[in-house]
């Protein structure tokens, strides 16, 4: 009887074994079919194009993905297992045809929704006898950086054509009239007005290259503020006397920022100068300035005209001016406020505009406050403390 349940035991026991057997060769059989579906690589390619650094898809005979980095997931070049744009389709259609090596730049969108796009240098290759490779560079930051920098530099060409050209025909019409003296006097102011614009033009121009080439983080110091609201106004006194227009600063701050002070008072001097030569002589442009949850705020607000909405959102472009006729005549620029972007910008803060047309507009500076000052040096003065400065009306 002991025998028979022994036997008995021992036969279940190797039934068991052989059913577990059997199941784990099952699962390595359907390991190694798995595997043997994974698309084979040629030898070593894998490997590079883990180290490669740009973005990649392979794609196979009928142009289905067979491997792709992140990156192409993140340019929107692939989605799913497809390669989304068409560009992309003719590149590995033509190599598939010719066998030749294609290099392209194209702008593609970003994604399915929005208008972003994004500017990648493709190169397309056979990879062994079935594959097609494309390997995909993002340019779109150093494209639009050289767009910008080729159209500035055809800006300035216009701007300084401009008034160079008018000297010489001035200085012509000049010799041809030295017998009369009203003509000679005429010709002379008019030269004199368009060299003092082309001075202010070379000006801005270098201003701008200073600041681009300054940097902000390793070079900056504690700035007082008040220091800085002082020296733009002083510098702005005499265009302000010009026309007899009062200049008044609301307020002080004991808080300091960090950053250059040479580039704050260029930013803050070109919109107290943007704000006397667009406002109506006998009035006022008030400057008000105070410290609030971390940020130090400055204001110039003027009496001029006001600007549209349309205006309002290319105001601080490039050589934007609002009218082109005026500009002239007031020896604008379309530099200034450009400039104070960059430099507000460089020192982590913002610069907003408020206008309505006929009520005049208002330029606000926003600075964070340097840290690890005292508490008690951050407490606003009072600001009902008001200082008037340049011409009595």
């Amino acid at each position: 009887m002991l025998i028979g349940v022994i036997a008995g035991l021992l036969g279940l026991s190797f039934g068991v074994f052989g059913v577990l057997a059997f199941r784990v060769s099952e699962q390595q059989r359907k390991l190694v079919d798995v595997e043997d579906d994974e698309p084979a690589l040629p030898p070593g390619s894998a490997e590079v194009l883990a180290v490669i650094g740009k973005a990649f898809v392979v794609v196979d005979a009928i142009d289905g993905v067979v491997r792709a980095s992140p990156a192409a997931y993140a340019y929107g070049l692939v989605r799913g297992h497809t390669v989304v744009h068409r560009e992309l389709l003719d590149m590995t259609a033509n190599v598939r045809r010719d066998g030749v090596i294609l290099e392209k730049q194209l702008e593609l969108p970003r994604g399915p929704l929005g208008q972003g796009t994004i500017i990648v240098q493709v190169r397309a290759a056979m990879l062994g006898e079935e594959y097609i490779l494309l390997l995909a560079d993002d340019r779109t930051e150093i494209t639009r950086t050289e767009e910008i920098r080729n159209d500035f530099v055809a800006n300035v060409s216009h701007e300084l054509k401009t008034p160079v050209g008018a000297i010489s025909l001035l200085a012509e019409a000049l010799e041809s009239s030295a017998d009369d003296e009203g003509a000679v006097r005429r010709f002379a102011a008019r030269m004199h007005k368009e060299s003092a614009r082309l001075a202010a033009l070379v000006q801005d121009i270098i201003e701008l290259s200073r600041l681009q080439a300054t940097n902000v983080a390793q070079q900056g110091r504690a700035v007082d503020i008040n220091d800085v609201i002082t020296e733009a106004v002083d510098r702005s006194q005499l265009p302000a006397e010009s026309k007899n227009i009062q200049i008044v600063i609301g307020g002080r701050v004991d808080a300091k920022v960090y950053g250059d002070q040479d580039l704050l008072v260029t930013a803050l001097r070109n919109l107290i100068d943007n704000a006397i030569r667009y406002s109506p002589e006998n009035t006022r442009v008030g400057i008000g300035v105070r410290a609030k949850e971390g940020l130090i705020s400055i204001s110039v607000t003027d009496q001029g005209e006001g600007l549209s909405a349309e205006d309002q959102e290319r105001v601080f472009e490039r050589f934007y001016r609002v009218d082109t006729a005026r500009s002239r005549h007031t020896g604008g620029t379309g530099l200034g406020l450009s400039i104070v972007k960059h430099v507000i910008s460089n020192h982590g803060g913002e610069v907003t505009l408020w206008s309505q047309p006929g009520q005049g507009s208002t330029f606000t500076l926003r600075l964070p406050e340097m840290e690890g000052q005292p508490q008690d040096a951050k407490e606003p003065k009072d600001a009902s403390h008001v200082q008037e400065r340049g011409a009595t009306a």
